[in-house]
């Protein structure tokens, strides 16, 4: 479903070059559930960007569900996060004075879905996170674990092959964070393909993949399974 081969990033700041990624391989089967793990400045959320077809890598090749990527245009590039691929990040990113009904729909008007079906899909991905009660409530009556709740349900709303969620239990409480971790899993469980960026060793137990990064290249690459996994 993933394969990177040889991806390097390098920013430009003024005359210095900042090399986030020296070459990183890798390849994600349909269906896993991996972490990318490593300190400050280890190239991780570089990488999720590459991944996630928000930033272009300088060098390399990325092969998304058989498509080479670098081949694409920005605007099939849109497509492609539009179509195949849901985001969740530390921060909501809701809309301050919109329901979470609107807030889900949003990406289906993007992708010119009917207002019916709009409609139909967002209540469903809303009852899939156990917000079916809270669908015309705004981001100020919600708590944060239910605010995270309404960001995963615009990130499936597309049925995306692939989640990548940069650190998405950051702000919230450890019962909170359970929960959302918890709905993770059971979206992997349908077959979703989940890839988290993270610091946190607890929280990279929840997958069965990690990926260790340190200075732009991939330190280690560790199966998680049997009794060590925390469920």
């Amino acid at each position: 479903m993933i394969t990177l081969t040889g991806i390097t990033k390098t920013y430009h700041m003024g005359t210095v070059d900042v090399h986030a990624l020296c070459g990183v391989s890798l390849h994600v089967d349909a269906g896993e559930f991996l972490s990318i793990m490593g300190p400050s400045g280890s190239g991780k959320s570089t990488l999720m960007n590459v991944i996630g077809c928000l930033d272009s890598p300088t060098a390399g090749t990325y092969s998304l569900n058989g498509r080479d990527v670098s081949r694409l245009t920005d605007r099939q590039l849109a497509h492609v996060r539009n179509q195949e691929l849901g985001f969740v990040f530390q921060q909501f990113n809701l809309l301050p004075r919109t329901t979470a009904q609107r807030q889900v729909e949003l990406p289906l008007l993007y992708a010119g879905i009917s207002a019916r079906e709009r409609h139909h899909r967002a209540s469903d991905a809303l009852e899939t996170v156990g917000l079916g009660d809270r669908r015309n409530h705004k981001p100020d009556e919600l708590s944060g674990g239910q605010q995270q709740r309404v960001a995963i349900a615009r990130a499936l709303v597309n049925r995306p092959s692939i989640i990548l969620a940069d650190e998405p239990t950051g702000n919230l409480d450890s019962r909170s964070g359970a929960e959302i971790l918890a709905i993770f899993e059971r979206l992997n469980a349908q077959g979703i393909t989940v890839v988290f960026v993270t610091h946190d060793a607890g929280i990279a137990s929840h997958s069965r993949r990690v990926i260790h990064l340190r200075d732009g290249l991939v330190d280690r690459d560790e199966p998680i399974f049997g009794p060590e996994r925390v469920l």
